[in-house]
């Protein structure tokens, strides 16, 4: 269910899509919104619901577009509905081991790791990035779903405490990300800060836990914020850091994450996908002893069904309208208008693993009209991912539209 909310001079009115003003109270009490969603008012948010959490879909003042280049050419600060789990106590490690598909061991504490989940049949359930915070201590940055209940459920036996630590995540994305960075934190900039690394530092007065992460593949950093820090002073220093570089509030980006290939759960991906039709083998490692859905992904189809998808001029339809000689071959599972390539961009999901890259096929679009389109791999550029890593400084230009 989504919902839509209104711009108030004071607050949020939450109204439920279909117009039933009697449910608002209800959304309002079991809803929450990020500590620092004030700062994205002036540009007139539409929210969603991730997470049972809100979270900016759209800003009325600030267009898909102009959020695309200000992420790709300077800095965006997005307040996200990404939700930690805190794992913690004695038998972490066994638990995790259990519930993910690679080895938790291998983590150093300061360090992230791209963790999925599996079902016993192999499907995923949900990806996310795991933080190692202590020997014992981790938070699981959840994609949009529940694995708190699935982590319970598994934890029978073992001294470990799974629960919502309540901290909010934000994140400062782009080629100048790093810059404000700098200036946001109190004195010197963190050590050995590469990319997947977490660190403590102070901003504002306020010790907080950052991490070199991010749903855009472009150069960035994620600040997570707790119920002990005052959250409006380091977000206060955080648009005062920013500034500078053009950085703004804005809301989720649906063009640069298709582009870089990083898939949303419940949409991109559901039950009934294995990593590997993901496209995500590399990230299940079957030298582990156990996990759940081992046996299941040891005799899977190895073979990758998710590709990516250029629309020359125009955008798909998310759905099922992908054909081949007017058969049904697939379904868009996420699409935007790319203004990059200047051309429609989606992440499909073929029936036929036999279609790969370079497959032309036919899909419907917004405009109501079938078009030629062809399938990619993903990402559909930066193939290696060195511009998030820092080895690649790449500010495109903006095309001349004529």
């Amino acid at each position: 269910m989504t919902t839509t909310i209104l711009r108030r001079d004071l607050g949020f009115a939450v109204v439920p899509l279909g117009g039933d003003q009697g449910g608002a109270s209800e959304f309002a009490r079991t809803l929450a919104s990020h500590p620092l969603a004030h700062q994205e008012l002036p540009y007139g948010p539409r929210y969603t619901i991730y997470n049972r959490r809100l979270t900016a879909m759209t800003m009325a003042e600030v267009s898909a577009d102009e959020a695309y280049w200000r992420l790709r050419r300077q800095a965006i600060l997005r307040h996200t509905a990404e939700l930690p789990v805190e794992i913690r106590g004695p038998d972490a490690v066994a638990l995790l081991d259990r519930i993910f598909t690679r080895d938790i061991g291998r983590i150093p504490v300061g360090r992230c790791s791209y963790q999925i989940a599996c079902y016993d049949d192999g499907g995923m359930i949900l990806d996310g990035i795991l933080v190692r915070l202590a020997e014992d201590r981790f938070w699981y940055g959840q994609a949009d779903g529940d694995l708190t209940d699935w982590m319970r459920a598994h934890a029978r036996g073992l001294d470990v405490a799974i629960f919502d630590p309540k901290v909010w995540i934000s994140q400062v994305q782009g080629p100048e990300a790093l810059r404000v960075l700098a200036a946001a934190v109190d004195g010197a900039y963190p050590d050995r800060f590469r990319y997947f690394d977490a660190a403590t530092v102070r901003i504002a007065g306020q010790q907080v836990i950052i991490t070199r992460s991010g749903f855009t593949n472009e150069l960035g950093w994620e600040v997570y914020l707790g119920p002990e820090i005052d959250v409006d002073a380091v977000g206060a220093r955080l648009l005062a850091a920013g500034a500078p570089f053009g950085m703004i509030p804005v809301a989720v980006g649906g063009a640069r994450r298709i582009e870089a290939g990083l898939l949303n759960a419940g949409s991109d991906f559901d039950a009934t996908v294995t990593p590997f039709a993901a496209g995500l083998g590399s990230m299940v490692d079957l030298a582990k002893p156990d996990f759940i859905g081992k046996a299941a992904l040891q005799t899977a189809d190895r073979r990758q069904r998710i590709w990516g998808l250029r629309v020359p001029g125009g955008t798909a339809r998310t759905g099922t309208g992908l054909s081949r000689n007017g058969a049904q071959v697939g379904r868009v599972c996420s699409a935007a208008w790319s203004p990059f390539q200047q051309c429609g961009v989606a992440i499909v999901r073929l029936d036929d693993p036999a279609l790969g890259p370079d497959s032309w096929l036919d899909v419907g679009c917004r405009d109501a009209v079938t078009r030629p389109a062809v399938t990619c791999e993903l990402p559909m550029y930066d193939r290696k991912r060195e511009i998030p890593r820092g080895l690649l400084v790449d500010i495109p230009d903006i095309p001349a539209i004529g």
